[in-house]
């Protein structure tokens, strides 16, 4: 099957009960034995450890990363954290220097106590890997495009010297998706999304999502998952279930709303840059070209003026909605600094590009005109500058 029949058809068969042709929701913590012999136990006994609809869901995403094994989380982060459970005291963490605010906090304020460290590497740069990596590095992870910046890593090259060194590799694929993006046919071990973003859609769940190929790996998180009990509710995976049906159709209206956009801003004088890979003045055009099948849906820009003109700017749009998260049909503008990447220092922030007058912008799946007319009448409430930040 292609993508598009994968994701209505994929783990959806009519179900047993009823021949419904929409599965129904299996809101039960518990489900009967029939007996008490051990060669009689039921495949889903607790939805703690597995449900129906996870099942489902799970299987549907397996197909769409053309992966064997998926396990799905709560939210983005639990997926995350239950990719690096088998760090033990000790061990190093090599971690993408341009990387989501979640995934900074959770390196160094959690796993930091448990004795694991962790090492900063440039994904623009792959063999930055073998000049900080240490005898005792278990894993790294990184994302592309990067959040909020937009830049492109060059997975195969990634992949390629980290298993040198015998090092297990995580992609966050979350603003690619898997119909823009496959990790795992590149070489990378684990890929993760954050499912509340594209795979679902609608802004209306929250949840996450770890695929492989490696049966060891996979046991490992799903046993992880039995213990802790981070695991997504029936009735999220259901509605993720529902969004993931239409993800082909949006994504190439993202896309298509994205690069119009970009395109226009591009040359608006009140905007010091645009941060999007399908411009062909983007540092990584070419690397995407490569590897992905279109250039997305994220965008930031980088305001030519002050703080206050940014936040005049976000704060005075229509359609655009001022709020965190992303990848959903609505679109929505957000202010990095204080929002995905607050727990950084400014100067963090700024080693990896992203300045106090930054707004990205995730397209949503409206009518392209009617975005650039937003995007414009509020560029319009500030007065027209010759330097960015400041």
């Amino acid at each position: 099957m292609r993508f598009a029949t994968k994701a209505i058809r994929i783990g959806q068969d009519p179900d047993a009960a009823y021949q419904a042709a929409v599965n129904p929701i299996y809101q039960s913590s518990t489900f009967v034995w029939n007996s008490l012999d051990e060669s009689d136990i039921p495949p889903i006994d607790y939805t703690r450890c597995a449900n129906p609809n996870r099942s489902i869901l799970q299987e549907l995403i397996a197909s769409l990363e053309n992966g064997k094994y998926c396990t799905c989380f709560a939210s983005g982060m639990a997926a995350i954290a239950s990719a690096i459970s088998t760090l033990k005291q000790g061990d190093n963490f090599l971690m993408a220097s341009d990387i989501y605010g979640g995934t900074h906090r959770l390196m160094y304020k959690q796993m930091a106590q448990y004795g694991i460290t962790t090492t900063e590497f440039d994904a623009n740069d792959p063999g930055s890997i073998a000049r900080v990596a240490s005898p005792n590095t278990k894993m790294l992870i990184f994302e592309t495009p990067t959040n909020p910046t937009l830049r492109v890593a060059d997975i195969a090259a990634i992949v390629a010297e980290a298993k040198k060194l015998g090092i297990v590799t995580i992609l966050d694929n979350t603003f690619a998706s898997p119909y823009l993006q496959n990790g795992l046919d590149m070489g990378v071990d684990i890929v993760i999304h954050s499912t509340t973003k594209y795979i679902a859609g609608h802004s209306d769940i929250v949840g996450g999502c770890l695929i492989t190929n490696d049966p060891v790996i996979a046991n490992n998180v799903h046993e992880y998952v039995k213990i802790v009990g981070n695991q997504p509710s029936p009735f999220d995976c259901w509605l993720t279930v529902r969004g993931a049906k239409t993800l082909e159709l949006r994504m190439q209206k993202h896309c298509s709303n994205a690069l119009a956009i970009a395109q226009h801003l591009e040359k608006h004088p009140k905007i010091a840059k645009v941060f999007y890979p399908g411009l062909e003045s983007a540092p990584d055009h070419d690397i995407a070209k490569k590897q992905m099948r279109g250039f997305g849906g994220m965008l930031s820009i980088d305001i030519k003026g002050t703080v206050a003109d940014a936040k005049t700017v976000a704060e005075s749009m229509k359609v655009f909605l001022l709020a965190e998260s992303l990848g959903g049909v609505e679109s929505l503008v957000a202010y990095p600094p204080l929002m995905s990447h607050a727990v950084m220092s400014e100067a963090e922030r700024l080693k990896i590009g992203i300045t106090p007058t930054m707004l990205r912008l995730s397209i949503g799946i409206e009518d392209p005109a009617d975005l650039i007319e937003d995007l414009d009448q509020a560029l319009a409430k500030i007065p027209l500058r010759q330097t960015a930040a400041v």
